[in-house]
This record gives structure tokens, sequence and C-alpha cells, in this order.
């Protein structure tokens, strides 16, 4: 199994109390540390732009200037999104982009991609809020621009949702053959099916019951479209609160729900730890997690990215990860 770690950048009310000038050196500290250890392959960011559970004015850094931030000073460590929202940018605009951090840091750019889900900004951008299958459709075609741009240094499509004309994008990314692909997302009609098309990685359900559903539907997938099922790394994010004992797990879940009390209110902050914490693979002791993750990982995941929601105030969670879980399943 391979490890990628998610960056506090404020989504997730994750900077709350650092002041928003001493965010990017928290954030680039943490960056650093990953990037100087061999625990984790990759860190990652999510594109939005309000936080959750609710809408805030609490900073939300985005994505793609992050990645260019990070490629600058890193060396190593692979730099993802999980994920890029299709819409949010002209995917022509977006291949650029990439290809532009993709020099930047050598050659460590992953896309993630999907079809965007946020509603509340979707509207406060001015994006409106377009059907699942509209957005969905967005991003096959984007896709489809991607791969061109960068196999090629030009896109031509003149599609239903995107029509571009001879784009030029030059230089080309670093990494031979493009940028690799995580189509991120378990809608079982279309997401997996543009992911059986298109994706070197997925990103779905880490569930053990919903993994080995969503795995076995693009199974089905690849063998009608004719690829290779085997050839795609399939991915989850995991929400971590690890302790030595469960009285120490318990202390992690119990600051983050305090953490998110003041915006939410106490019961709704305690209802959304609940949902993304509790019964869940990462959370517990170090046995306790490498029991669970071994058995998703026996079903087939190859890459688990992991959230410490505390990370921007206390790296004793990641340091008891990094020094028990993960030697035992990689």
């Amino acid at each position: 199994m391979r490890f990628g770690i998610f960056i506090p950048q404020g989504w997730r009310l994750d900077l709350v109390g650092i002041d928003p000038a001493a965010q990017w050196g928290v954030m680039r500290d943490l960056a650093q540390r990953a990037d100087a250890g061999d625990a984790w392959e990759s860190l990652w960011v999510y594109d939005h732009f309000h936080t959750v559970p609710v809408p805030t004015e609490e900073a939300t850094h985005e994505a793609w200037t992050l990645m260019s931030a990070f490629g600058a000073v890193t060396s190593r460590i692979r730099l993802g999104q999980m994920c890029t929202a299709i819409s949010y940018r002209n995917p022509a605009y977006l291949a650029k982009v990439a290809a532009t951090v993709d020099l930047i840091s050598g050659g460590r750019v992953e896309m993630g991609i999907g079809g965007g889900w946020y509603e509340h900004e979707w509207r406060a951008y001015g994006y409106g809020f377009p059907s699942a299958g509209e957005r969905l459709g967005r991003l096959d075609e984007g896709v489809q621009i991607f791969r061109q741009a960068w196999r090629t240094g030009s896109a031509t499509l003149d599609g239903k949702h995107y029509q571009v004309n001879g784009a030029i994008v030059r230089p080309l990314p670093v990494q031979e053959g493009g940028i690799p692909l995580w189509i991120a997302g378990g809608g079982e009609k279309k997401t997996l099916r543009i992911a059986a098309k298109y994706a070197d990685y997925t990103n779905f359900s880490g569930d053990p019951e919903g993994f080995a559903h969503k795995s076995e539907i693009l199974r089905q997938h690849c063998a009608d479209v004719g690829t290779d099922f085997d050839a795609i790394v399939r991915s989850a994010n995991f929400n971590v609160a690890i302790g030595r004992t469960e009285a120490e797990v318990e202390d992690r879940i119990a600051a983050y729900i305090a953490r998110l009390a003041p915006f939410t209110g106490a019961e709704q902050a305690e209802a959304q730890v609940n949902q993304l914490f509790r019964g869940t693979a990462a959370v517990g002791t170090p046995e306790q997690i490498v029991e669970n993750l071994s058995r998703v990982r026996d079903l087939g995941l190859g890459y688990a990215i992991l959230n410490f929601p505390e990370a921007a105030y206390d790296t004793s969670g990641i340091e008891l990860f990094e020094r028990e879980v993960v030697p035992a399943l990689r």
C-alpha cells in the first residue's frame, strides 16, 4: 500500500485560530516535513473555496496556487488535489496550469479530477449548478482535452460542453505521456465508466463493502470499454484519529468537535464528526488501524490518502501513524 497525506488548507476548518498571514508557513512546514521523510509518497489538498460543514469566513486557500507553491518548496513528494472540480476552470486553461506546475516541480504533479458537488460554492462563484449529468459530461470532455494537450502540445475538441480549437499547451508536462489522472467519485453509471476509459487511478469509498462493490462496477466498465482493470490503481481517502490507547483516540475526536462547534453548534459538530470518524478504518490504535486497512488492502486498495484534522496544531498523530502503521502495511 502507498500513502498520501492531506495538508490543512482551511477547507475543513483545520487552520482555525492561526493568523491568515501565518497560515502559509504552517502549510509549507508540514509539506516540507512530509517531503523530508519516506512515509508519504504524495501530499494533497482539496479544491474548494468555502469551508465545510458550513460556509464561514475562515480562510480556504486555493488548490492550484498551493500546488505551485508546494512544487517550489519541496523536492521529492508528489503533489495532488482530491479533487479538482472540472467546471471551476476551463479545461484547456487548467491543462496549461497543470503543465506549468509540473515543470516547476520537476514532474511531480498528479491530476485529481471530478465533476464537483459543493452547490453552495458553485452558486456563490457564479457557476450555477448544472445537473449531475452535465457535470459529468464536462468531466469526460475535459479529460479528453487534458490528454490531447499533454501528449501533443495542443487540443481541439468540438464537444457538447467544451469547444477548443488548437489550444497550445507548451511546454509539455515533464512527465512522459502527461500527468497521471485520478478520476474521483463512485458514481456507478457515469463516473466509474469515465474512470474505466481514462484513469490511471480511481478514488472512491474506503469501507470494505463499498470498496468491493465499486471495484466490481469498475471492473465491468473496463471490460465494456476494453481497458485493463488491473492497470488502474484504486485509492480511497481516510480521516484519521489515532492514539496509543482508545482514550487518546477519544481525546482527538473531542478536540475536533470542540474546534467545529463555534461554527456549527455543538450538536451538528458532534454529528458531523461521528459521521466522518466513528467506525471508519483509520480511527483507533495503531493495531486497530492496521487491521482495518489490511482488510481493504486485501480487496485491492493500492493507495490510502490520510487526513489528520489536527495536523496544523499537533503532529504527534502523524508521527505515530508513520512509526507504527505505515511500515506494517507498506
